[in-house]
């Protein structure tokens, strides 16, 4: 069980924390200021009763005006932020101190030499680097200097101790203090330091792992600019031709006299042409519309025969027209939970594609069953099927254009949208495809809400 009257380590370095300032606050050589003048001030609480005891009491009247000094440049450099000044006066006061204390403690025969020495130390840790210059040679010279004057004139530094027991309390009582001094700052400087190192390095680490994500998400962003750009291109390319054989078709009818067979094939064929890009333009429109606003499903509880049946015979009509038998079979109970625009915009597609690619004489099947609280529709053609190099691209910007068995010409910009609504419903679609064989696409869609809000968590 932990003692009540000494906190943990956490606490204590928590308490010390907010003596010395945080680090977000006060940089490094501050904060080292700041605890060697608490220590300082623990240090001169314990040497002015002992300087008294040891018979020093001019030592211990000076202690006592340090203690006031320490005090007032703690507060000014951690609580009024005046940080510089409170650390070029303690340099200051610190050096006049001990040069008092060199004359009043006996000189070379007393501890000030070592004092000197600590305070050396502490200049260096918390003084700016550009004051190195300032304080070091001034610390050594006035050494120097001291030494020189007593050795010439000794009768200056009087023997203050009136006993040599006096005298071995304080020199090691004065090695224990500044050793302690010593290894407190040592530890403190290596400790932020290697705090720091570590904070600095895992805030290198963030900034290298921010840096590859941007380089990758330009990569992506040239790589998506790149696709769209080829994209728009084969779009305008797509429109160009249907929209020069219109123009071709009206000049035909307007500068050739033709008999009523000839211009009923021109009219097919116009016809024919303008449906092909009003089809392209709605793609070219949905999809648009997706890019800059997003894409958002509004799903409710339908019934698949209800929402599939009248597009289905349509593209039956589509499909006859082609000598292609379209059927279809769902079971009339069958629901799904998906928005009604968007799948049937999807089966549209699908169909429209499995009728591209098939030839006279072909068949395609379109069923749907219950599986895992999923609704799995499939569309089956006896078509031309998809390539193999052409399979992994088949959902992406990267899909090229191809022709149907009639020359029917698409971008893929329809299987893009369908990706992307049937990923909005929380769906999916996978496909089987063998060359000359045909084609099987698979679209599944949540059979309720509970399984569509499954699938959400899940991706």
């Amino acid at each position: 069980m932990k003692s009540k009257i000494f906190p943990n380590k956490a606490l204590l370095d928590k308490y010390w924390i907010k003596l010395t300032g945080h680090p977000s606050e006060f940089p490094l050589n501050a904060r080292i200021f700041h605890s060697a003048c608490l220590i300082s001030i623990a240090a001169l609480i314990y040497n002015i009763p002992f300087n008294f005891f040891v018979g020093l009491p001019n030592v211990a009247l000076a202690c006592i005006l340090v203690l006031i000094f320490c005090f007032g440049l703690y507060y000014n450099s951690r609580f009024l932020h005046r940080v510089k000044a409170s650390i070029f006066i303690s340099n200051f006061l610190g050096l006049g101190l001990f040069i008092f204390t060199y004359f009043v403690n006996s000189g070379l025969s007393g501890p000030s030499d070592q004092f000197f020495l600590l305070f050396l130390l502490l200049s260096i840790s918390i003084s700016p680097v550009e004051q190195y210059k300032i304080w070091v040679p001034l610390n050594i010279g006035i050494v120097m200097t001291l030494h020189l004057t007593e050795y010439f004139y000794p009768e200056l530094f009087p023997n203050p101790y009136s006993s040599r027991s006096d005298h071995f309390i304080d020199q090691t009582s004065s090695y224990i203090e500044v050793a302690l001094l010593f290894f407190f700052c040592t530890s403190y400087i290596r400790k932020s330091y290697e705090r720091e190192k570590s904070s600095a390095s895992i805030k290198t680490k963030s900034i290298e792992k921010k840096n590859l994500r941007i380089v990758k998400q330009n990569q992506e962003l040239e790589s998506l600019s790149a696709e769209k750009s080829k994209l728009m291109s084969i779009i305008a390319h797509d429109l160009r031709s249907p929209l020069s054989s219109i123009q071709n078709y009206l000049e035909l009818l307007s500068a050739y006299g033709l008999n009523e067979a000839e211009k009923n094939d021109i009219e097919k064929d116009l016809l024919h042409a303008t449906k092909d890009t009003l089809a392209l333009l709605t793609k070219l429109l949905a999809w648009s519309k997706s890019q800059l606003h997003g894409i958002v499903a509004y799903p409710e509880y339908l019934n698949v025969l209800d929402l599939l049946s009248d597009t289905l015979e349509f593209e039956k009509t589509v499909a006859s027209a082609k000598d292609i038998l379209l059927d279809y079979s769902f079971d009339s109970e069958l629901t799904i939970y998906a928005d009604k625009d968007m799948m049937q915009l999807i089966i549209r597609n699908f169909v429209g594609n499995a009728i591209k690619f098939t030839h006279k004489g072909g068949f395609i099947s379109v069923n749907a069953k219950a599986e895992s609280g999923d609704c799995i529709i499939s569309i089956k053609d006896t078509g031309i099927g998809i390539p193999v190099e052409r399979q992994k691209d088949l959902f992406s910007l990267k899909a090229e254009s191809t022709f149907g068995t009639k020359g029917e010409k698409g971008v893929g910009l329809g299987l893009l949208l369908c990706i992307e609504y049937i990923n909005a419903q929380n769906g999916k679609i996978w496909f089987e495809s063998t060359p000359d064989l045909g084609s099987c696409f698979y679209i599944s869609v949540p059979g309720n809400a509970v399984i569509s809000s499954r699938h959400l968590e899940q991706n």
